[in-house]
């Protein structure tokens, strides 16, 4: 299991990385002014933290509510990661749309962006982290051990 000080580092280094790789990307890719796109960056990067701790403390309430647990079947991580998805994708997008000055309409392109971009990222982000930074309980594991 992950320390506290080392999942500190990780969400840091996550949300750091992220921006530096997205806002250029965003930026290009739309044609939005630079400075811009990097403090909407920032403000996404903060809603998605926020709103990580916020709805995993919640989804977890619920689910040990509804179960008596919080470990999670396959529907339950599925239904977990859509839920997460489309709560910040509703949220952010009315943020993008006012920050950017632009319609709904090309609000929700840019946010689908995001979220094609983050989860890519976030593949690849994790596995470079955990190869990296190996945590001693996943040592010997396969890259399929979660899918057991």
């Amino acid at each position: 299991m992950r320390t506290t000080k080392d999942r500190i580092r990780q969400a840091v280094t996550f949300e750091v990385m992220g921006i530096l790789l997205s806002v250029p990307l965003a930026a290009f890719a739309f044609n939005f002014d630079f400075e811009k796109t990097g403090v909407l960056g920032v403000i996404g990067a903060t809603m998605a933290t926020i709103w990580n701790y916020v709805f995993n403390l919640i989804f977890d309430h619920s689910l040990k509510r509804l179960t008596g647990s919080t470990s999670k079947s396959l529907k339950a991580r599925f239904v977990h990661a859509i839920s997460f998805e489309l709560g910040l994708m509703l949220a952010f997008l009315p943020v993008i749309a006012w920050w950017m000055d632009i319609g709904l309409v090309e609000a929700l392109i840019v946010d689908i962006a995001f979220v094609v971009f983050y989860l890519v990222y976030a593949f690849a982000f994790t596995w470079c982290y955990d190869t990296i930074f190996p945590d001693k309980d996943a040592e010997g594991e396969s890259l399929t051990a979660d899918s057991k």
